[in-house]
């Protein structure tokens, strides 16, 4: 009886701290990439308009050295890529905002849904029930942009979910598959910060 509880302790901590896959996303990939678009090609854009539930364009660049916001010049960023259905993703949200709280005028965070369709309002109740205090972005190119971030990452078409990556100045400074605990991520952001 004891060697099953411990299996099942083991099995329920495996899952829940490794994230979630998205098992749809070789289908929606297909559905809204271009055949004949190389992975390069992806990466090589200059540009990505995502819109925030407040119907804000955030213009995010893709230079050479990596993904920034034009209004964070000298701040941390950290895209969240995530899903409104997954349990690591959920759990992620409050320690972003934490974060978020902690760092203030140093840190932005943009959390970016892979999931193609869903509702404004759909975000906003996953924002209130999971407290995501931070920006989050339903546009129509939220699937380009993480496909070009997983390729920058080389992280193949398939890859677990949450997946944040933090950025400074377009450089990128570190990216986290699956839930991670909130220092780890304060203490890369100090870092970064030179704090």
């Amino acid at each position: 009886m004891l060697k099953k509880t411990i299996l099942s302790a083991i099995f329920v901590s495996a899952v829940l701290f490794n994230g979630c896959s998205d098992d749809k996303s070789k289908e929606a990939k297909e559905e809204k990439i271009d055949k004949n678009a190389s992975a390069n090609s992806m990466v090589a854009m200059k540009e990505y308009k995502l819109k925030s539930l407040k119907n804000e364009e955030l213009i995010v660049k893709e230079g050479t050295a990596g993904f920034d916001l034009e209004s964070a010049k000298g701040k941390v960023v950290i895209f969240d890529i995530f899903a409104t259905w997954c349990p690591p993703c959920q759990g992620s949200a409050m320690h972003l905002s934490s974060l978020q709280n902690k760092f203030k005028d140093d840190l932005v965070i943009i959390g970016v849904t892979i999931e193609d369709g869903i509702t404004n309002d759909k975000l906003q109740e996953f924002s209130k029930e999971y407290k995501a205090k931070y920006t989050l972005v339903n546009s129509d190119q939220n699937r380009r942009f993480v496909d070009a971030i997983a390729t920058s990452l080389k992280l193949g078409e398939r890859f677990p979910i949450p997946l944040m990556v933090m950025y400074k100045d377009g450089q990128l400074i570190k990216h986290y598959l699956g839930a991670v605990q909130e220092e780890f991520i304060e203490s890369d952001i100090k870092q970064a910060l030179g704090k």
